[in-house]
């Protein structure tokens, strides 16, 4: 891919992200969403093997057709009630198709089986993205439609989430596969929160993509593909794969690390409101989630391959580690101190 086409590539990420996350009106929202869609098929099969095409085509096909039914559902709305406003959603048809849309493009449940597909074929630093920056315009709109969406369905799609993002993710051996159902667990939470405390779900996606990113950077640096590749990385660089640790066990929720901050505060919200019992299902599935963020951990920091291993180890020092990866580790391990600014931020 030339470094023109990326960079043009890019910047069209940007500006369709800013374009949906700025604006008031459908059409413009669904246009940002569009450019989004666009930009991103050439990042992903940029290098042309079968299974990159495959996830390209798979991608667009499913953010075509959740463009659309949003286009739908807001066409519906503006012809019941002459509003082209994204907060005047008050039609009940319009509201569960948006739903609907959203959580296609997002890979809830049951829409996510699009998303592990999509993630194994594209490469790291794609994934990322895909993970984090292109989930921001719809979980935006979800902020902003959040009074009039449909409570039921909305909790329904996030407990089903967190209980298939942990289930599915037990018995996956790819990194980028395992990572993927985690992002769909980790959706659930920010779903179950958003019609109660829509600025808490902000925070949840901030700090799962600062988390998120650090593990794909540090896996993306050693180049760990695979469970039985991450047995043999330590001899890579013994430091990153130490941190790499921390990181997975805050992704995990594990206290006193960052990821502890948004499930402590989501399940204090939900106990407010009344819904213990979701509040106790949702904690009690994300002991599926813990089980497959310890393998993980335990593979990065291993020092001993358990069985025989195919791959070579590499025994040369990296010492040339990233800044940014340092700032990320450090920034996803050891955040719960400053909770209490994080809060009055948002």
């Amino acid at each position: 891919m030339t470094p023109h086409a990326k960079l043009i590539s890019l910047l069209s990420l940007l500006l369709g992200t800013t374009i949906t996350i700025s604006s008031n009106h459908w059409v413009m929202a669904w246009t940002g969403l569009e450019i989004n869609t666009l930009a991103i098929i050439p990042l992903i099969s940029k290098s042309h093997h079968p299974r990159a095409i495959e996830a390209a085509i798979k991608y667009f096909l499913v953010q075509a057709a959740a463009s659309a039914m949003i286009l739908f559902s807001s066409t519906i709305n503006a012809w019941q009630t002459g509003q082209w406003d994204i907060t005047q959603l008050t039609n009940p048809t319009s509201s569960t198709l948006l739903t609907t849309a959203i959580a296609m493009k997002l890979g809830l449940v049951p829409f996510h089986f699009w998303f592990p597909e999509v993630l194994q074929g594209s490469p790291m630093t794609t994934a990322l993205v895909l993970s984090t920056v292109m989930k921001f315009p719809p979980i935006t709109i979800l902020f902003l439609t959040s009074n009039s969406l449909n409570p039921n369905l909305l909790i329904l799609m996030a407990i089903s989430s967190a209980a298939l993002g942990g289930w599915m993710g037990l018995n996956q051996t790819q990194v980028r596969k395992i990572l993927a159902f985690s992002s769909i667990s980790h959706l659930g939470w920010m779903t179950i929160i958003i019609l109660y405390n829509p600025k808490l779900t902000l925070l949840t996606f901030y700090l799962y993509a600062l988390m998120t990113a650090t593990v794909f950077l540090s896996l993306n640096t050693t180049k760990s593909l695979k469970l039985s590749t991450m047995m043999t990385s330590w001899t890579k660089s013994p430091s990153l794969n130490a941190t790499l640790m921390l990181t997975l066990l805050s992704l995990a929720g594990l206290p006193p690390l960052t990821g502890f901050l948004p499930k402590w505060l989501i399940i204090q919200e939900l106990t407010k409101q009344e819904m213990a019992p979701a509040a106790t299902i949702i904690t009690m599935l994300s002991l599926l989630g813990l089980f497959f963020y310890l393998r993980l951990a335990y593979y990065s920091t291993i020092t001993l391959p358990p069985n025989p291993t195919n791959h070579m180890k590499q025994w040369h020092i990296n010492k040339t580690t990233s800044p940014t990866i340092a700032a990320l580790t450090s920034l996803s391990a050891l955040l719960l101190p400053l909770s209490p600014m994080l809060l009055t931020s948002i």
